[in-house]
C-alpha cells in the first residue's frame, strides 16, 4: 500500500510517499480502509521529535512507527477472527497514539481501542477531527471536575484543543470565556462562548478575578501570569510543559498550600470516551472546527501550515483515491 513515511525527525521535509507491506489485523483487530485522517499538533510533536522527553515513546533517536496520523475515519475492510462487535463495510472512527498509522491507504487497529461506528448523520471530513484535541480538552476538564455554574477561561480558543475545550466545557455547564486572536474570532463566535477576548486588543489578565479554571490550550501563558485570574481556590492548567518544565512540578507542589494551584494532568482516551464524543457530533451539540482540507499529497504543505502556528481548529487530509 501507500504511505506517507518518514525516518528521521524534521520538518515536513522528511516526509515522502512510499510503497510499504498493508497491515494484516491481528485477532482483535479491525483493517481499516482510510478515507480521511488529519494533521494536527500531536503529530506535529512526533515529526519534529519535540519536546525531547517525547522521544521515550516515539523513538529516541529516529522514529518507532513510521507512519504518522493518529485520527482517522474509513471503512472497515477485514476483521480479526475475534472480532464481534464491528462488521465488515461499517463506517468508523478513531483514534491511535499508540502507533499512528491513519497516512496510509489501510489502518489496523484494536477493536477494544479508541475506534467507534461514525454517527450516520456525519461524514468522513465532518467525523474525523472529533477525537485528538477534543480528548486532551476532555482530560482538562474532567481533571478541573468542571461542572454547572463555574466560569472557565480557554486561552488559545481557536485551536484544537481550545475549540473543543470551549464546548465541551459549555457542555458541562460552564460560563465560558473564549480568548483569541483578531483574524479568529468570526470563527469563534460559533463554538457557544459566552464571552470573546480578543487578546491584540484587550488584557485578557484583566478580564475577571473570578475563574474557577483557566485552561491555556496554546502554552503561552503561565500560572503567575495568569493566578490573578482564579478564585481562592481556582485552578490553571496548560498543554505545554512551561518554561523550565515548570507546570508538572507546581502540579505537586501548588495543591500542598490549598489555594490556587496546578494540574497537569496525563491525557487519556478509550472508546467510552470517543462513543462520548460521537453522541455530541451526532446531537450537533460538539462540531470539530475545520480550517483546512488538504489531499494527501499534499500532505508537507499540510503540516507546514500546522507548524506555522496559524492554523484554526483542525486541519483534514483527504486520503482514498488521493495517492495519485
Amino acid at each position: 500500500m501507500k504511505a506517507f513515511t518518514y525516518s528521521r525527525y524534521g520538518g515536513p521535509e522528511v516526509l515522502g510517499i512510499n510503497e510499504i507491506p498493508k497491515p494484516t489485523p491481528k485477532a482483535n483487530e479491525i483493517l481499516i480502509k482510510v478515507k480521511t485522517s488529519t494533521a494536527n499538533r500531536t503529530d506535529w510533536g512526533f515529526l519534529k521529535g519535540r519536546p525531547w522527553i517525547g522521544r521515550f515513546w516515539s523513538g529516541l533517536f529516529a522514529p518507532n512507527n513510521p507512519v504518522l496520523g493518529n485520527e482517522f475515519a474509513g471503512m472497515v475492510e477485514k476483521l480479526g477472527d475475534k472480532v464481534t462487535e464491528f462488521q465488515l463495510g461499517e463506517k468508523v472512527f478513531g483514534y491511535n497514539d499508540a502507533t499512528f498509522g491513519a497516512h496510509a491507504e489501510y489502518l489496523a487497529v484494536s477493536s477494544n481501542g479508541p475506534v467507534a461506528v461514525m454517527p450516520s448523520n456525519l461524514g468522513f471530513e465532518s467525523v474525523v477531527a472529533g477525537t485528538e484535541g477534543a480528548h486532551y480538552a476532555l482530560n482538562f476538564i474532567r481533571a478541573a471536575k468542571i461542572t454547572r455554574g463555574h466560569k472557565v477561561l480557554i486561552y488559545g480558543a481557536s485551536g484544537a484543543i481550545g475549540s473543543a475545550a470551549v464546548q465541551l466545557s459549555r457542555i458541562a455547564g460552564a460560563k465560558v470565556t473564549a480568548v483569541s486572536h483578531t483574524r479568529t474570532m468570526k470563527a469563534i463566535d460559533q463554538l457557544g462562548a459566552d464571552r470573546l477576548v480578543d487578546y491584540l486588543t484587550e488584557d485578557f489578565t484583566k478580564v475577571g478575578n473570578d475563574f474557577d479554571f483557566v485552561l491555556d490550550a496554546v502554552g503561552k501563558s503561565s500560572f503567575w501570569q495568569c493566578r490573578p485570574l482564579l478564585k481562592a481556590k481556582g485552578i490553571y492548567a496548560s498543554t505545554e510543559l512551561g518554561r523550565g518544565s515548570q507546570n508538572p512540578f507546581l502540579a505537586l507542589i501548588t495543591p500542598i498550600f490549598g489555594g490556587k494551584k496546578v494540574i497537569f494532568p496525563i491525557p487519556t482516551i478509550n472508546k467510552e470516551d470517543v462513543l462520548y464524543l460521537k453522541n455530541l457530533m451526532k446531537t450537533g451539540e460538539f462540531k470539530p472546527l475545520v480550517d483546512k482540507i488538504y489531499p494527501i499529497t499534499q500532505l508537507q504543505e499540510a503540516f507546514a501550515y500546522v507548524g506555522s502556528g496559524q492554523k484554526i481548529g483542525n486541519v483534514v487530509i483527504r486520503v482514498e483515491n488521493s495517492f495519485s
